[in-house]
Parts: C-alpha cells; structure tokens; sequence
C-alpha cells in the first residue's frame, strides 16, 4: 500500500491527461515543491463536498476514486503563487485517508490497473473519426502545441485513451465525470461516451 498527498479539486484528471493549476494555498505550496523535489506523484481527486480553498469549519469529502499526477513544467511567477501543468498516471482507490492539522489530506491508497491496450472495435470507429478531426481542426487553427487541449502522442486507435480524452473535452457533470473515471473497462468507458456524442448531436451516423 502507498501513502500519497491529495489535492481535492472540482474537476477529474484522467490518465494520460494535462491538467494546468495555480497554487497558492501554503498546504499545497510545500506539498508541490516537495513533489517537484523529490519527483514523486501526488493524488487529484474530485471533491464530493467542500471548497477547493479551505474555509473555517468546512467539511470535505473526496471521491473514492482518483489519479496519480506528475508535475511536467512549472513556474513560480510571484512568491507564494506556483503555477504547475501535471500529467495524470495511474488511478488509485482510496483505502483510508487522513486530513492533518494544516488542511493537507494524506491517503493510503492501492494502485488500480491500467487500461489494456485494446484496439478500437469498429462500432466505436467513429468516435475516434471525430476526436481525430477535431485536433487536425485545432492544429489548422495555428494553436501553439503548449495550449493544445490535447497533447500527443495521438493514440486514436486505443479504447482507453480515445474515451478519456472526450472525458476530458465533453461538458459533464462532477458524477459523470467521476463514473466514467471509475469505470475499469475501457471499452465500456468509450461505448458510454458514444452514448453522450451522439445524444449531443456530434457524431456521424
């Protein structure tokens, strides 16, 4: 078992996703600078219930489910303000965690497998057409790659990733987000959000 420090935040990070934040709150302040120190992960989870900047007297609850985080770049532009972009690895269960006196959440966590590497099957081809288009449309567009909602390698022909990056993209819910985050088979994962581009009017028939 490994013991981690969590950053609760309103959003999921999905393996193999980029997610850009600013810190500033001294609990994670030193637990990032730690991190960057020691190149050593840290845990984004989604909170269930609570504020991302504490508050006196708040209670907070995290999602069961969550994703390891390796910070890539980072910046420190004022003192006391960090500014990271992080890169999502595993996902992990929580199996007990523990807030300390300054805010900072700790968690015992197990390692939860990665995605099998499983190609698209041909019911789901168009999910990863549109993906695929959506980021030639992007590149024609001269977006610098840094400021890319996505980042290669493209691996259009893989369940797994092709399903989380539309995770990513699509405007869900907090639920939403967490259910398709926990869900282990990927290939169910991308049916389910085929499910949601076509509901949305953004899939060929």
């Amino acid at each position: 078992m490994t013991s981690i420090p969590l950053f609760p935040l309103n959003t999921v990070l999905y393996p193999d996703g980029y997610l850009p934040l600013q810190i500033f709150e001294v609990r994670y302040l030193d637990m990032i600078r730690q991190c960057i120190k020691s190149e050593q992960p840290f845990g984004v989870v989604q909170l269930l219930d609570g504020a991302e900047v504490r508050k006196p007297v708040q209670q907070e609850t995290l999602a069961p489910v969550g994703t390891l985080a390796r910070v890539v770049d980072w910046a420190a532009p004022l003192p006391g303000l960090l500014q990271i972009k992080c890169m999502g690895l595993q996902r992990f269960h929580i199996v007990s965690s523990e807030q300390l006196k300054h805010g900072l959440w700790m968690a015992n966590i197990e390692i939860l497998p990665s995605d099998k590497v499983i190609a698209l099957p041909q019911e789901q081809q168009n999910v990863a057409d549109a993906l695929g288009a959506l980021i030639r449309t992007l590149q024609e567009q001269k977006i610098p790659p840094e400021q890319m909602p996505l980042q290669p390698p493209y691996r259009l022909d893989e369940c797994g990733w092709v399903a989380n990056r539309w995770c990513e993209l699509l405007s869900l819910s907090a639920m939403q987000k967490q259910l398709l985050l926990s869900q282990d088979n990927p290939v169910l994962r991308l049916e389910l959000v085929q499910d949601m581009l076509t509901e949305n009017g953004l899939l060929e028939e």
